[in-house]
């Protein structure tokens, strides 16, 4: 870990506010890499130019958009209270989780906070696909639909398709576990479990398509009990760095990663 660096300035304006009744003085906080990780979920790398310094830290809203429609999927499925069946809440893979990441997204662009950016993009796109699976207006097993099964969502096609795109999903979400190894262990073991949970509803469908429904319903359980752990993972993490944002006298262990890789920061100096 590197000595303290400078990561937020507040720019002030002359003289008080008096409207809000704040007095306004130009300020620098320093804060070490591990607590920089820790509110970012980045390794701390230099950047060209300061725009951390105008904007609000944007990764614990895309970690509410994440928890609230993984912990509302997970326990549809788990059948919590009798809840059978996710279109009730296509609402929420639609607009809470995608719009709430979007945006943490286009702020972590801007930020230039890279790995964060692309977790959040992720999350987006998959919610908002998720949303129109199971939006029923769209009708979309239609195609597969015969006299026996009119709307066409136990067919082998279309349990087989949509056992395909989990499938990838699990790899697409393998990938970005490696990459998490770098920061820590909490945000390494939320993308592991998530990966095992896309790979298990991948099981669960193909298992539908072939006429296994107890084989399904077994792993889409488990899958859904992995999710449901993610979402526990999710309000941890981003409890932490809402506490550490607000300067709350308590400090939660996300287990740093950084410290057993090589410093590799190359300094990078605006023209």
């Amino acid at each position: 870990m590197s000595s303290l660096d400078s990561v937020s300035h507040i720019d002030a304006n002359a003289g008080w506010n008096v409207e809000k009744g704040f007095g306004k003085t130009e300020t620098t906080v320093s804060m070490p890499a591990e607590l920089f990780e820790k509110l970012y979920l980045n390794p701390k790398v230099s950047h060209a130019g300061n725009n951390k310094h105008g904007f609000a830290n944007p990764t614990p809203l895309g970690f509410v958009g994440f928890v609230i429609s993984t912990f509302t999927f997970s326990m549809i499925l788990l059948g919590f209270g009798g809840a059978s069946g996710l279109s009730p809440v296509v609402g929420i893979f639609l607009f809470t989780g995608p719009v709430l990441l979007f945006v943490a997204m286009i702020f972590e662009w801007i930020m230039g906070n890279f790995f964060p950016m692309m977790v959040m993009g992720l999350f987006t796109v998959f919610w908002l696909s998720f949303g129109l699976l199971n939006l029923p207006t769209l009708e979309l097993g239609s195609p597969f639909a015969t006299p026996d099964d009119p709307t066409g969502l136990t067919s082998q096609g279309y349990n087989a398709a949509v056992a395909l795109y989990l499938l990838v999903w699990g790899f697409a979400l393998f990938t970005f576990f490696i990459f998490t190894l770098k920061v820590n262990f909490v945000f390494a073991a939320l993308f592991f479990i998530v990966s095992i949970g896309a790979w298990l509803l991948s099981a669960a469908y193909f298992k539908v398509s072939n006429g296994d429904y107890a084989g399904a319903m077994v792993c889409q359980k488990a899958g859904a009990s992995l999710l449901f752990v993610d979402g526990i993972l999710g309000w941890y993490a981003c409890f932490g760095m809402m506490a550490a944002e607000m300067r709350l006298p308590l400090s939660l262990p996300l287990g740093d990663l950084s410290r057993f890789w090589p410093v590799t920061n190359v300094d990078v100096k605006s023209e």
